[in-house]
């Protein structure tokens, strides 16, 4: 039964009552989300946060597996996954409490999908009361030819994934009837025009040395064959790998909605919504993960991400970044099904699917970077 965004009531309640079942009280925060800490602050007086999502998308799941998702909903990014990696990591880490040379703070979030949930969680004061160090989010991979099982971590420091904004625009022109099309403002050749014009943007960016993904996920206009309408809509998403970019993009596309409006006898109303910022990695934190990595499962069980992504960059987004612009931080990514094995979709598809062998190694990961970073930062 996934749900969606910041209302996990259900999915809220399990998971603070597998807690209760091992002895863990936690408080809420950011909506549905749940926190709380382990160890000894008196130990090394610092602080380091595990944290997992657990909201699912609005996508009606097609897996055919016997605990398929049975509301419309599906955990198709394997959100349920992180949670339950989460879940064994507390596990983990109360039953050795006493060998924490700190504070370990854990966080199981709601709202990623939608870009709300970390946000939330940091005005209500996560990071604080105590102030959290350092931070480790793990997330599961499928529909990739990579080893079930593989760690995939930075050994740079820097940006690793992309920033996420969306945009709507309205185009208003003059409704008639087909026959005579030519005598109005047509909406819908606006937004073909539009269309057209938001690819050129991307190579024009390219061409001066930045990355960005402008994708349309949505044209809507008309309903009936022969009749003009009165407006249409256009909806996609924007990803790049700068700041600067990030704003160049917003301006480009906005000025090319409005000229594009203009140059065809209709008007454009652009709503530019910012999602998250790219989520940037520190070197000392890649560097306690990858040992982690290496000390639990070997160094065979390890990749580094700039083998696997070009810069070492994920095009998709993640609003863990929101963590990552407050806090050290570090990442890592864990093969969960290898298309030579089956798990050929991707994740986001109605489709995917993952392999639930992988789950103790993401509950060892997040528990042993928590027991090495801490020894090593102690005061």
């Amino acid at each position: 039964m996934p749900e969606l965004d910041l209302s996990l009531p259900a999915t809220s309640a399990y998971v603070a009552k597998a807690l209760e079942e091992i002895g863990i009280t936690p408080s809420l925060v950011g909506g549905s989300g749940l926190t709380f800490t382990l160890g000894n602050a008196a130990t090394s007086g610092k602080t380091v946060l595990l944290r997992a999502d657990m909201d699912g998308l609005p996508i009606k799941e097609e897996t055919g597996l016997p605990y398929a998702s049975c509301n419309g909903n599906m955990h198709a990014c394997g959100h349920d996954m992180h949670t339950a990696m989460l879940l064994g990591a507390a596990e983990l880490l109360k039953a050795h409490e006493n060998k924490l040379s700190g504070t370990v703070k854990f966080l199981f979030q709601p709202g990623e999908e939608t870009m709300h949930g970390a946000i939330e969680a940091i005005r209500e004061g996560v990071l604080e009361d105590p102030h959290v160090d350092a931070a480790l989010m793990v997330h599961v991979m499928t529909g990739m030819p990579l080893p079930e099982g593989t760690i995939v971590a930075s050994s740079t420091e820097g940006i690793i994934s992309a920033s996420s904004d969306w945009f709507d625009i309205c185009i208003k022109g003059k409704g008639m009837h087909g026959a005579i099309a030519g005598s109005g403002a047509n909406p819908l050749e606006t937004v073909t025009r539009i269309y057209l014009s938001l690819q050129e943007i991307s190579k024009t960016m390219l061409a001066q040395g930045e990355t960005v993904v402008i994708s349309v996920g949505v044209i809507q206009g008309g309903t009936a064959n022969n009749v003009i309408p009165e407006t249409a809509v256009l909806k996609g998403s924007v990803r790049t790998f700068s700041d600067s970019a990030r704003l160049k993009a917003e301006v480009m596309i906005k000025e090319c909605a409005q000229q594009t409006a203009q140059q065809c006898g209709t008007t454009a109303e652009v709503t530019y919504i910012r999602g998250c910022p790219s989520a940037i990695t520190d070197h000392d934190l890649n560097q306690q993960l990858i040992n982690t990595i290496i000390d639990c499962y070997g160094e065979s069980s390890f990749l580094d991400i700039n083998k696997l992504m070009p810069g070492g960059r994920l095009p998709g987004s993640e609003d863990f970044s929101f963590f990552t612009r407050e806090v050290p931080c570090t990442l890592a990514f864990l093969a969960a099904g290898c298309t030579s094995d089956g798990y050929i979709y991707p994740i986001h598809n109605p489709r995917t699917a993952f392999s639930d062998e992988v789950l103790h190694r993401g509950a060892a990961i997040y528990a042993g970077f928590a027991l090495n970073w801490l020894k090593s930062n102690q005061l």
